[in-house]
């Protein structure tokens, strides 16, 4: 390896080391506070104001950022196996499972980031964007299966939102507890809304 190389890795790494810290930071924020003030941010990160901008372009940058860290340490990548399984009651279920296992990452940060989606409207079309996602998701999943109410997809999507699983797992496990433990709730809830056998 030529030293100039070992130059641009090690670049690379400080430059993904230095995002990282800022998403971070970002996070934490949020949980904390409630907003998301790119000063304070780079304050805690311990950057320039204008490295955020570098690395993340806007606060909308940022905020795609936030989420799509969420999503990795979710393991939303696993939504695929939701449109990949043959037997589409299973896959309903799966979906539910991945849904379930996102939304747990950081249940304080989601908390107040789509509380503050009402308020912002940065963070607002960020997480519109996202549910979007999640509802052209439900729509191909209902799509599978037969005999649904009309409106099966819209039912699938708001039992698989933050805010059912939040309901469901309650307070007993703690602001910071893991809402996974919903996951077996939604599927029955989702099962008997859309008249899928019991489970």
């Amino acid at each position: 390896m030529s030293p100039r190389s070992y130059r641009m890795g090690q670049r690379q790494a400080d430059v993904d080391g230095t995002r990282a810290r800022i998403v971070e930071a970002a996070r934490a924020q949020l949980t904390e506070k409630g907003t998301l003030s790119l000063d304070a941010v780079a304050r805690r990160a311990d950057v320039a104001r204008a490295t955020v901008y570098y690395q993340f372009g806007s606060k909308t940058g940022l905020l795609e950022a936030i989420c799509d860290a969420l999503a990795e340490q979710g393991g939303m990548a696993r939504i695929v196996e939701a449109f990949t399984l043959p037997d589409p009651w299973p896959a309903v279920d799966r979906f539910v499972e991945v849904m379930g296992g996102f939304w747990a990452v950081d249940r304080v940060c989601t908390r107040r980031l789509r509380a503050l989606a009402a308020l912002d409207e940065e963070v607002g079309r960020v997480v519109r964007e996202r549910d979007a996602r999640r509802r052209e998701g439900a729509e191909v999943l209902t799509g599978r299966l037969d005999g649904v109410p009309q409106d099966a997809a819209a039912v699938l999507f708001v039992l698989t939102g933050f805010e059912t699983y939040d309901a469901l797992a309650g307070e007993n496990v703690g602001l910071d507890g893991d809402l996974r433990a919903a996951v077996p709730g939604v599927t029955r809830m989702v099962r008997g809304a859309l008249g899928g056998p019991a489970v």
